[in-house]
């Protein structure tokens, strides 16, 4: 792939993403319906129009390349990923933070090759913020489309600020914690721990519950991006087009 092909990709991952996030924040803070999925995890309208928004979307623009969507999965759609490139899709990541209406849900969009996310979209709706990593660097882009670069920062001497899930925190994150030279402990809901990390707001991110691959990808994207990485709790770099899509146990790290 090209620099000009990567960076046509990663445009239109964003331009997607903020196009979803204009239709769910036409649903944010209704009264809308929530029902429940296989696994018991909450589903909305805003979910559902957000993945066919984005899934036809990107059919339309890059046809050749296939897209594993959450909802679409969850409805028994799942393509052909062999050939080791596509696109992975989140359309609402942090459903549960959007339900409770504290802005903390966003948009994931990351584009896979041979198992790493060369670029994503990572769109927080609410808070009028993109994480983008468009394979020249990561970048933070404002309502007013101003375009920043931004940057993981190396482990402060005075302590890592640990980010954890604020409806996943367990004994083993608490343990993890406890391990660390830790100055503090801050929650967030979705993927804007990676976004956190990121811009250098934080420096760790341990996950000892379950997640999916549509879950991390963006924001594995942009921290990469940003100098960071995502590794499981064996050292090797988290991959992407696994059977089961199931992710393993993992820490996410500024510059290391």
């Amino acid at each position: 792939m090209t620099e000009n092909e990567r960076a046509a990709l990663a445009q239109l991952a964003h331009r997607l993403a903020l196009r979803a996030g204009v239709e769910i924040m036409r649903l944010y803070r209704r009264d809308i319906a929530v029902q429940r999925k296989v696994d018991s995890s909450p589903v909305t309208e805003a979910d559902e129009i957000a993945d066919a928004l984005i899934v036809a979307g990107l059919a339309d623009a890059a046809p050749n390349i296939p897209t594993v969507s959450e909802e679409s999965v969850a409805q028994g759609r799942m393509p052909d990923i062999g050939g080791g490139r596509f696109w992975l899709v989140d359309p609402l990541d942090g459903t549960k933070e959007f339900i409770s209406g504290t802005d903390e849900f966003t948009v994931n969009i990351a584009l896979i090759e041979n198992g790493s996310p060369v670029l994503g979209a990572l769109h927080a709706p609410a808070l009028g913020e993109c994480y983008l990593a468009d394979g020249g660097g990561a970048f933070l882009i404002g309502e007013d489309g101003g375009r920043k670069p931004i940057r993981a920062r190396a482990l402060p001497a005075d302590g890592a600020v640990v980010v954890a899930s604020r409806h996943h925190r367990d004994s083993e994150t608490d343990e993890f914690i406890a391990r660390h030279h830790t100055a503090s402990v801050t929650s967030a809901g979705s993927a804007l721990k990676f976004g956190l990390l990121a811009k250098g707001e934080a420096d760790l991110y341990p996950r000892f519950g379950r997640t999916m691959e549509w879950d991390t990808a963006a924001g594995h994207a942009v921290l990469a991006a940003a100098g960071g990485s995502v590794r499981s709790l064996d050292g090797t770099a988290l991959q992407y087009g696994k059977r089961s899509l199931d992710n393993p146990h993992f820490v996410a790290r500024g510059l290391e």
